[in-house]
This record gives structure tokens, C-alpha cells and sequence, in this order.
């Protein structure tokens, strides 16, 4: 799962099956059950050490996709992408140093040319530029108009080279009132931003560790969502600092680590100049969706599908999405994310090929990449399909469903049809073993808890955005999330069994009813205001595509996007004069506006700028 976003939740266990849905009941045999036994083997194998996480771009990943499409072709199911089962496509998958950088610091009687990875580290977000200029030493970098701080307003930045400590005036208190501007994974994006904002040509951030080897921003690691920050910026050791600081004539932050948070106030460095050239290339991967198609019997509702999917890449050896203590070098082996769905994906493809001559619309069994990067592979589906998306009425979508515990199954985007609710209750008091996939005796299922949005954190919102009634099916999150500790042997097996069973039913009423579900675009959810933004805006970023500016995937009904006529497809390139270039620019812009403050926004539509007015809602 790329990111837990846990929607609001209506528990609900209501009576009824239909006698439709009885008699298939009584058509199910053994052999056409799920079986746990296969589920485990699949797990095991998709969370093994020797596939090494499954990191998308990865050759532990393209042996995971070779696996699921050996199954796909085992059990009978028919290639539709033009390759086969396997839809390749490429991404870009990390950074690497090209030639030429240099970093040269001129001070007043002397030049100094810093070493590469010894003394300093272009960052993976380093805009491809050489430029000479002098240098001003900006405290933390951080300018927060609503807590009556900013370090900048004491100096002009514009047109020279920033120096920026990491932390805040709290030190490492996480939760201080810089919590979210020193958070990990937005600290040194937003303070670049910052910086630019500020007219800033350049930016050098001062090591966090004595050891410089031991900072991981002298590893070259990258973010998808930020891969160029507009301006040069690199961070360098502790000593090189005290350097460049000592030159300026100011007395530099200290260089252990006890006390590292003590920072000088923000100040001009007379007689100091940088020199720096950097040179970061973008590296590109390929990864590849498994796709296969169970065709239906009916000659007319064969040509619609309904979509049965899963993600199987994970985090592979860490990086920055891992949530472990040491986030890097470790197999993250992703049992439960997602493992469990994939696994599931395929006993589904199995059963559901046995009663094939029962299905009267087709089904499309999917297996998507690039989840963990932003719904990479999913949104390549809905831009490439290989059958027609207006004639796909459903996605059901799998995501950590291996933690079944005390029976509750929480699904969302149940309002995205009017059908799924009553459905959902109705196949949820079905027989335990049930109508179509298994067999058992009568009682309710599940603790059903429902939540109404289509959009979420994983492969189900690329289909929403394109008016598909869609639902995602989610065992909870847990301790292990995003972890190496994420095993096979945590695995709740008999758990898989049973929420695919109900995916399997929910998938063969929806492919047997004589007219397709309709669908339902979701107005906006209340949702808790404990930190995260002030505001809101109701747009929907595309994670997938970010170059110059920010796509929109969506609108969300009734928001302050829409009422200022904003579209699925725009491309924000500047939000309430924040020039954006990324979700993070977009991010940061956010951050700093008001509810019920009007303010400008540009987009780009169809190669043109249009300018419009939006007045954000406060966040509920």
C-alpha cells in the first residue's frame, strides 16, 4: 500500500441472500473452493528472501511478475495485453551522478574545491545547473508566517547560495511546534522550497551526523514525487561548514552531535563565494503489470469486464517509503503488503476459470507494479487498457488483506455505485463458506466497516477517477507496515480465504447482472483535523505523471477546485504565488494558505495558461 489513508467507517451486518445468489450456493463443489494451502504457498514464495522485497524496476520483481503470469497461463486464463500476460512500462526508478560536478568555496585569500561523497553530495532533487554566487547563511530555513518565525527576514537571498542547518530552534523534538517542518521526508524538500521561494539561486544543507559517510543524504537517495527542485542544492560535511562559516565571520553551529542543534542567527557571509556544478541523471526501469482475461459466456455481456486486482510490488531493500528503524539494506519482504492481495488475485483466477461457463460478463485478472512508487502500474493500466476501460463496470481492488483479526474487513468506496451497500450486506450474511467460491453453512460473515470514498492510497483510485464504481477491500494496518518484520509467517491464511471468497461473490453477481452498476462520484468525507493542512481544496494530485507542474487526476464534487473550474487533467503550475513544479511545491503552497482567502492559481489546459480565482474551504 502506497501510503494508509483510513477513510470514516460505517459498521453494518444486515440479512439476505438472493435466490439467485442461493442456487450458486448449491452449485459450488471442493474442488472450486479457495484453498489455503495454495494462498500460503503464494505468500511464501512472493515474500521469500530470494525475491528480495519485490522492488519495482528490479529483477527480484520481473521473476514475481513471471510467477503470477506462469499461474495466469496454468490455469487457462488468456493473454490480452499485445505482449502477452506481462504490460510493461517504464518509469523512472532512481538518480545517479553524472560528470562534472564540482563544488569550489573562495574565501578571502583562499579557493577550496570540496570532495565529492568525502566533504559533499549534489542531492537527488538538484536541478542540473552551474552557477557562481555568493553565499548567506540562513539559520534552519524556515519561514512560518503563523508561528511569527522566519529566518529569512533578516537577509536577502535572492540571487546567491543558501546555507541551511537541519532541525529546528525544538532540536529533535518531534513534537515541537516545527514538527512539520522538520518532519523526515519533507525537511529537506521543503526547506529547498523555502529557499527558492525566496529568490535563492542555490542551496547547500550542513550534514546532520559528524560522520558525513553516515548522513543518508550523502547516498544519493531520490523521491518520485521530488525529482527536481529548480535549483542546485547539495549538502555538505560538518567541517566544510565550519569553513565556510568561520571565513564569513560568523561562529559555526557545532560539530558534535550532542549539540548540533545550537544554530547562529541567520547572516550574510561577506567575502565568501561558491562555486557549484551539479549533474544528477534520472535512471530509468522497467516493470510490467500481469494481466489476464477469464472470458464470459454470455455473447452480448462478454464485452464488459469487471476487474479483479492487486499490487505485488513492495519496498525491496527499504528506502525512503520503510518505516523501519534502519531504513535501507534490509528485505522488506511485504507478506502482507501486498503479498496477501496477489495471492489471492490468483486463487481467484483459478476458481473463478472453473466456473467460467457461469460468468456471463468477462472478468480481468490484474496484478499491477510500481503500487509502492504511486500507482505507477494502476495508472498506466487506466491510460493503456487492453480492453476498453467504458466497457470496464467494475474494480475490485485487494491491498493488505492478511491480518484478518477479531473477523473485522474494512471496504471502501462503497458509495462509488448505489448497488455496493446492499450488496455488500447481503453477501456478508451469506453461508460462511458461501454462495459461489466455497461452501459452508449459513452465518455472517465479516464485521463490515465501510467507507464511502473511491479515492485511497492504493491501485482501486486510478480506476475511480475515470467514473468506475470501484471497491477496496483492507484487513487494517499493523506494526509491521512498511517493514522488514512484514513475514509470511504472520499470515493469517484462513483470513485471505475468506475475504476472497466475498470478492469473489461480490465479482460474479456484478458480472451476472443484466445491466451494469451504475456509479456514483463521491462527495467529500469529513475527516479529523488532528495536524496535516489547514485548508482544503479538493484536488486530486496525479502521483504517476509530475513534470513542470502538478497534474490533477480529479475534482472532488462540491469542492472549492470545482467551484473555481477546475479539471480532471489541468496541471497546476502555481498556486497562490508558489510556482509548482511538483506535489512538494504543491504541498508547500498549501501550507501557507488561509481558509476563506481568495488567492490565484495557474494551470496549464491543452498548452494553455488559463489564470483562475480559488478560495479554500477550512479543513473539517
Amino acid at each position: 500500500m502506497a501510503g494508509l489513508l483510513i477513510a470514516p467507517v460505517t459498521r453494518i451486518a444486515l440479512p439476505g441472500l438472493t435466490s439467485q445468489a442461493a442456487a450458486r450456493a448449491s452449485q459450488a463443489t471442493s474442488v472450486s473452493s479457495i484453498s489455503t494451502e495454495h494462498l500460503t504457498d503464494h505468500v511464501r514464495f512472493l515474500a521469500s528472501d530470494e525475491l528480495q522485497g519485490r522492488r519495482a524496476g528490479t529483477p527480484e520483481a520481473d521473476r514475481a511478475a513471471e510467477y503470477i503470469a506462469a499461474q495466469f497461463k496454468k490455469y487457462g486464463l488468456a493473454p490480452v495485453a499485445a505482449s502477452g500476460f506481462l504490460q510493461p512500462f517504464t518509469f523512472v526508478s532512481g538518480v545517479k551522478l553524472g560528470d562534472g560536478n564540482y563544488l569550489r568555496v573562495k574565501t578571502p585569500g583562499a579557493t577550496n574545491e570540496l570532495i565529492l561523497s568525502a566533504e559533499y553530495m549534489p542531492l537527488a532533487f538538484s536541478s542540473p545547473a552551474a552557477i557562481k554566487a555568493a553565499v548567506v547563511f540562513a539559520g534552519y530555513g524556515i519561514s512560518a508566517a503563523e508561528l511569527q518565525y522566519d529566518d529569512y527576514k533578516a537577509i536577502d537571498v535572492r540571487g546567491k547560495i543558501v546555507i541551511i542547518s537541519r532541525g529546528s530552534p525544538d532540536g529533535d523534538n518531534p513534537h515541537g511546534r516545527f514538527a512539520d517542518y522538520t518532519a523526515p521526508g519533507r525537511e529537506i524538500e521543503f526547506k529547498t522550497l523555502a529557499a527558492r521561494q525566496k529568490g535563492a539561486a542555490g542551496v547547500m544543507f550542513i550534514s546532520d551526523t559528524a560522520n558525513f559517510k553516515e548522513d543518508p543524504l550523502s547516498r544519493l537517495r531520490y523521491d518520485l514525487n521530488f525529482l527536481d527542485a529548480g535549483i542546485p542544492a547539495a549538502v555538505i560535511s560538518r567541517p566544510a561548514a565550519v569553513n565556510i562559516l568561520s571565513a564569513g565571520g560568523i561562529k559555526p553551529p557545532a560539530t558534535d552531535d550532542s549539540a548540533k542543534s545550537v544554530v547562529p542567527t541567520a547572516v550574510d557571509l561577506p567575502g565568501v563565494e561558491v562555486q557549484i556544478k551539479t549533474n544528477v541523471i534520472k535512471l530509468e526501469s522497467k516493470t510490467s503489470n500481469v494481466v489476464g482475461l477469464i472470458k464470459g459466456s454470455d455473447p452480448v455481456l462478454a464485452s464488459q469486464y469487471v476487474v479483479i486486482g492487486a499490487h505485488y510490488d513492495h519496498l525491496g531493500m527499504g528506502g525512503p517509503e520503510s518505516l523501519a528503524q534502519n531504513p535501507y539494506g534490509q528485505i522488506h519482504h511485504g507478506a502482507d503488503d501486498n503479498a496477501s492481495g496477489t495471492a489471492a488475485v490468483l486463487e481467484l483466477a483459478r476458481v473463478l476459470m472453473l466456473q467460467r461457463d457461469q460468468l456471463k460478463r468477462s472478468i480481468i485478472m490484474a496484478s499491477f507494479s510500481g503500487e509502492e512508487e504511486g500507482l505507477l502500474g494502476s495508472a498506466y493500466y487506466a491510460k493503456n487498457p487492453p480492453v476498453p476501460l467504458s466497457s470496464t463496470v467494475a474494480m475490485i481492488n485487494m491491498d493488505m488483506i492478511g491480518r484478518l483479526r477479531s473477523n473485522m474487513l474494512m471496504v471502501s468506496g462503497t458509495a462509488t455505485s448505489p448497488e455496493w451497500k446492499p450488496l455488500l450486506e447481503e453477501l456478508n450474511n451469506g453461508p460462511a463458506g458461501h454462495a459461489a467460491v466455497g461452501e459452508g453453512v449459513a452465518s455472517t460473515r465479516f464485521k463490515l466497516a465501510l467507507g464511502d470514498d473511491g479515492y485511497g492510497p492504493s491501485d482501486h483510485q486510478s480506476f475511480y477517477i475515470r467514473d468506475i464504481p470501484v471497491l477496496f477491500f483492507f484487513t487494517g494496518s499493523h506494526d509491521d507496515y512498511h517493514k522488514p518484520s512484514d513475514t509470511a509467517d504472520k499470515i493469517n491464511a484462513e483470513g485471505i480465504k475468506q475475504v476472497a471468497e466475498l470478492v469473489g461473490d461480490v465479482a460474479i453477481r456484478v458480472a451476472d447482472e443484466p445491466a451494469r452498476i451504475a456509479f456514483t462520484k463521491v462527495k467529500r468525507e469529513s475527516k479529523p483535523t488532528s495536524g496535516g493542512f489547514r485548508v482544503y481544496l479538493g484536488t486530486v494530485p496525479n502521483y504517476a505523471d509530475q513534470t513542470d507542474g502538478l497534474k490533477l487526476d480529479g475534482v472532488r464534487p462540491d469542492s472549492p477546485a470545482e467551484r473555481a473550474g477546475l479539471r480532471a487533467g489541468d496541471v497546476v503550475v502555481k498556486l497562490g504565488g508558489v510556482d509548482v513544479k511538483n506535489v512538494y511545491d504543491y504541498t508547500y503552497a498549501l501550507e501557507g494558505l488561509k481558509p476563506g482567502v481568495e488567492i490565484e492559481m495557474v494551470v496549464r489546459r491543452d498548452s494553455k495558461l488559463i489564470t483562475m480565482k480559488i478560495t479554500p474551504d477550512k479543513r473539517r
